[in-house]
């Protein structure tokens, strides 16, 4: 976790906020064989576009298609709930709480951020 924490100024904002969102999203249950087919479908809209393996971006179809196939206002709670608890973690860290500032104050970004970061996991 320490290594962690010490990359993160060193990552582009969107890497951090997604960073951020993927340690935080590890505590955001869905069902295995839910997530599964989600980023299943996710990697193929990836796919269709190009090399799964390009660069991810927030905006692009596979993450908004994930994201809305696996929203749930219990998980989206559990996901700021989470990023909340990294506050501790990443003080003293200007941007890392400036990235955690941002995906506390806007919910839909800190989902895209967790999709995204799911997706690249996936494809990763």
């Amino acid at each position: 976790m320490e290594a962690w924490v010490a990359g993160l100024d060193a990552m582009d904002a969107d890497g951090r906020r997604a960073s951020l969102a993927y340690v935080a999203g590890q505590q955001v249950e869905i069902p295995e064989e839910e997530l599964n087919e989600a980023l299943r479908r996710a990697v193929v809209v990836r796919a269709v576009g190009g090399s799964p393996q390009r660069e991810l971006s927030l905006d692009e179809e596979a993450v908004a298609r994930f994201a809305a196939e696996v929203d749930a206002a219990e998980r989206r709670l559990a996901l700021r709930r989470a990023l909340e608890s990294l506050r501790g973690q990443v003080d003293g860290l200007p941007a890392a709480v400036a990235a955690l500032d941002e995906l506390l104050a806007d919910d839909e970004l800190a989902w895209r951020c967790f999709a995204a970061a799911q997706v690249a996991a996936e494809v990763a």
